[in-house]
């Protein structure tokens, strides 16, 4: 009986959490619904990571382990969508790249280091809506010994880091690398290296791992842009509203023939076109205007085009 109890606890937490949302004023219903959106994330979060333990055995045995986080992510996406209201869309972001297109073609690129601007912790979400198969993240080093999903994480290929560690965190990528090639398993990362927490659209400055290991194994790099959220979650005001965010996939950068000399450009190229779509998304979706929409260099030789006007 006490098993039960314990069982109905967390939902018995987030629907009074959920009642007073909506019958306490001003700040007070605000903070208890996101109260209520933190509770339900990590419940989503602990069941999903369980199944992922038991569906990582599972592939592994039958020769499919690289499907290990994309299985998960997806049931993290639907679990979530139907328990908080919230999700993520791919959008069609109109850009174009020596004939290359982004979107769902960009994301049928493998192997690829696809890497995305990181805000809040809810871009964990992103990846579960986004995350094509064949596709591993990098987590610090610690996160393999948290129950449940740690567990989940050593089965399914994560790549681990630890970050006060050069030797280790380069001999993670040497095998990061290896695999990209052998196993054309692709690699997540979020360059800005934390969550930036920002209410308007912009980017911390990029840590260049992703970059030298795109170049190491020869494979392209493929932005992924998540609009500004703040709108639908706030940490740092903790308020929380269901919405649909968008995501655009941009061309994949190739990076063959480049060396380590050229990873301060690719750092550069990456990040000014990630920056210059995610200002464009924030006026698509009507959120964080008051941003100009910069002038991009010359796309396919339409110089000095307002090119982000044209696809806004």
């Amino acid at each position: 009986m006490w098993l039960a109890y314990l069982m109905a606890l967390p939902t018995l937490t987030v629907t009074f959490l959920r009642v007073l949302a909506i019958i306490l004023p001003g700040k007070l219903g605000q903070k208890a619904g996101f109260a209520a959106f933190c509770v339900t994330s990590m419940i989503m979060m602990c069941i999903c990571a369980s199944y992922g333990v038991v569906a990582s055995i599972a592939l592994r045995i039958v020769g499919y382990g690289g499907l290990g986080q994309w299985t998960v992510a997806r049931a993290f996406k639907w679990t979530m969508w139907l328990s908080t209201g919230v999700t993520f869309r791919i959008t069609e972001s109109g850009k174009i790249e020596g004939g290359r297109r982004g979107g769902e073609e960009a994301l049928a690129t493998r192997p690829v280091v696809l890497v995305g601007n990181h805000q809040t912790e809810m871009d964990v979400l992103m990846l579960g809506c986004t995350f094509p198969k064949y596709t591993s993240v990098t987590a610090k080093s610690s996160l393999k010994w948290v129950p449940l999903l740690g567990w989940f994480m050593v089965l399914s290929k994560t790549v681990f880091i630890d970050r006060a560690n050069r030797t280790t965190a380069r001999a993670a990528f040497d095998s990061a690398a290896h695999t990209m090639r052998t196993e054309r398993q692709n690699v997540f990362i979020f360059p800005e290296g934390t969550r930036s927490y920002y209410d308007k659209p912009d980017l911390l400055p990029f840590k260049k791992g992703a970059f030298h290991l795109a170049i190491q194994a020869q494979v392209p790099i493929v932005p992924i842009v998540c609009a500004n959220y703040s709108h639908v979650l706030n940490v740092k005001a903790k308020h929380f509203h269901p919405g649909t965010i968008d995501v655009s996939v941009l061309p994949a950068i190739p990076t063959k023939g480049m060396t380590a000399a050229d990873v301060d450009a690719l750092v550069k190229r990456t990040r000014d076109s990630m920056l210059e779509e995610l200002i464009r998304l924030s006026h698509v979706s009507g959120t964080g205007n008051g941003v100009p929409l910069p002038r991009t260099a010359a796309i396919d030789g339409d110089t000095e085009a307002s090119e982000l006007r044209k696809r806004n």
